[in-house]
């Protein structure tokens, strides 16, 4: 039976995150692995990897097919990720192979993990990449069962009052947090209902064989693709880049950029929000990111269906 050895890192970004349900994944990792290899009657074919909260493992299927088996925790994150990669049926997605729907384990198609669009020079292209991905992942409305935005604005706009007032910050800092959470209560009534990827930033896209880039990883929501875009621009941030690239991510997605410009500004918060009952320092990477788009237009959001 091939027994794993559970990374260090990994181990200790379940703890952090997860408290003791990340260490009881971590102490049954070994053994479900061995499962799973078992099970789905898979041999490992290189070392290990791992993300915040996943074990990647490269493995090779009985036919000699080229896969990777992913054991996660399975949580409001990631319980929707089989749904949705079986919708997307690997257009501009990794290809789902299998699944077990009582650990959230995964079978995916193998891509190229060397190739990540991290290590793409052009940062302009890079987004662009993105941009294209999200117009067609988001293209798609969300199946029921997954979790809503509308539900996750809620919780912020109740949560933020309190945790403002907590908030050892200057008060500029303050004002512009309020502003995200006044953008945020523009948009709110309405949504979205498309399918969402949430998480695509440049480490999540990874070069195949049979497509330039695909995206990997994702934590579905049903929602508006304008809170979608946070990652691309926070993707080797530059200050100077924001305009270009949000003007960028709105054109090829077809989105209002006014609403899209709030969904932004409230992923600005939801982050500080995190961030705040962390009890870390705000990133001041984001606070810029919001700060300059604060500033770029003083226009009133328009409904989705307008």
């Amino acid at each position: 039976m091939t027994r794993i050895r559970v990374p260090d890192e990994l181990a200790a970004t379940q703890l952090k995150y997860n408290g003791e349900a990340g260490r009881a994944f971590i102490t049954a990792l070994p053994a479900r692995t061995a499962d799973f290899l078992d099970h789905w009657n898979l041999r490992v074919d290189g070392p290990a990897m791992h993300g915040v909260t996943a074990l990647v493992l490269p493995v090779v299927r009985a036919d000699d097919t080229p896969a990777a088996l992913k054991l996660q925790l399975l949580d409001a994150e990631s319980e929707g990720e089989p749904t949705a990669l079986r919708l997307w049926n690997g257009n501009h997605a990794v290809r789902l192979l299998d699944h077990d729907p009582t650990t959230g384990t995964l079978l995916l198609e193998r891509l190229d993990h060397t190739r990540m669009l991290s290590h793409h020079p052009d940062a302009h292209e890079a987004t662009q990449v993105i941009a294209d991905l999200l117009a067609h992942l988001t293209s798609v409305p969300a199946p029921p069962g997954i979790r809503t935005l509308g539900d996750i604005a809620t919780r912020m706009l109740n949560e933020t009052p309190q945790a403002l007032r907590h908030l050892p910050a200057a008060p500029e800092t303050r004002t512009l947090l309020q502003d995200c959470a006044s953008a945020l209560r523009e948009v709110a009534p309405d949504p979205g209902d498309r399918l969402l990827h949430w998480d695509l930033h440049d480490e999540n896209v990874l070069a195949a064989h049979r497509a330039p880039w695909l995206a990997i990883d994702p934590k579905p929501l049903a929602g508006d693709p304008g809170f979608d875009l946070w990652p691309a621009l926070d993707n080797r941030f530059d200050p100077d880049d924001i305009t270009w690239r949000f003007e960028a991510l709105t054109a090829t997605l077809s989105l209002d950029r006014e609403r899209a410009r709030a969904w932004t500004l409230a992923r600005v918060l939801q982050n500080a929000l995190w961030t705040i009952k962390d009890g870390d320092p705000l990133n001041t990477q984001n606070l810029e990111l919001a700060h300059r788009l604060r500033h770029l237009t003083n226009k009133k959001p328009r409904s989705a269906g307008s």
